[in-house]
């Protein structure tokens, strides 16, 4: 804001200007206190008044002189720029009304905020330009009704393929056993076993892991059926409520392009 008031004024010069103006005041404060003291500290009369008319004479010069310097620094000063940002809104802060002088201060926070949300905009603008991803209702016309739709080929992987990295994932292991079944067809689950500390429920579409549950190495994972309970708790606290911890862990570990070392690095 300050920039934008001192534009077309050379501060140098103000401030010189400033400490003119002050000797000036000092130099007819000396002319009105030799007026004040009048004729005094000499003899004869005429020595007082030769006296004083000098004493006058070199104030009225010192007043004369900073008179000039003062005249001269204000050419210099220039003028402020015609493009006041506030136009004629500086004027409120003249305004003497109690409860209007606030006013003008508020005007000029606001000016400041609308400042920043402008450049915060154009900062938002220019990273959302550089998106490579643009969807518009221009874009999807004719071409793209007559273009087939790509099929995301991590979550059509072969059935080998998977039995495949989960084993080399077993492998890597050795402390943690792996089982994997498919009781609802293609669809792959995990119950792994970590020593004789707990058991997890690993629910799996292709390699994207959906659902993870953690249990205690004495609780019954499977139903009455024989099949592994996926939707029943621990009851235990402690794995509860690290089935929460490992749920939230399956939120970071996502790499679509490279499914398994999602695995890996889940395990």
């Amino acid at each position: 804001m300050a920039d934008v008031l001192s534009v077309g004024v050379n501060l140098e010069a103000f401030a010189q200007a400033i400490s003119a103006i002050q000797a000036l005041r000092s130099s007819v404060s000396r002319v009105f206190d030799c007026l004040k003291d009048g004729m005094r500290n000499k003899e004869t009369l005429e020595g007082r008044e030769k006296a004083f008319i000098a004493h006058f004479q070199d104030n009225l010069h010192s007043v004369n002189r900073d008179l000039n310097e003062l005249e001269r620094l204000s050419n210099l000063v220039g003028k402020p720029s015609e493009n006041h940002p506030l136009h004629n809104s500086g004027l409120l802060s003249l305004d003497p009304v109690q409860d209007k002088t606030p006013l003008y201060s508020q005007l000029l926070q606001a000016y400041k905020w609308s400042n920043k949300l402008q450049y915060h905009a154009g900062l938002a603008s220019g990273l959302l330009n550089q998106q490579s991803l643009k969807r518009s209702a221009n874009q999807m016309g004719v071409s793209a009704k007559r273009r087939p739709k790509a099929q995301p080929t991590t979550l059509v992987l072969p059935p080998q393929y998977v039995d495949d990295v989960i084993s080399r994932i077993d492998r890597m292991f050795p402390e943690m056993s792996i089982h994997l079944s498919r009781p609802n067809g293609t669809s792959a689950m995990l119950l792994v076993t970590l020593g004789k500390v707990l058991k997890v429920i690993v629910v799996m579409r292709s390699l994207f892991i959906d659902r993870t549950i953690v249990k205690g190495y004495n609780e019954n994972v499977y139903t009455e059926d024989g099949k592994l309970d996926i939707w029943s708790k621990s009851n235990y606290q402690v794995f509860q409520k690290v089935t929460d911890h490992a749920t939230t862990a399956l939120l970071h570990y996502q790499l679509p392009q490279m499914p398994d070392v999602v695995v890996r690095s889940f395990m």
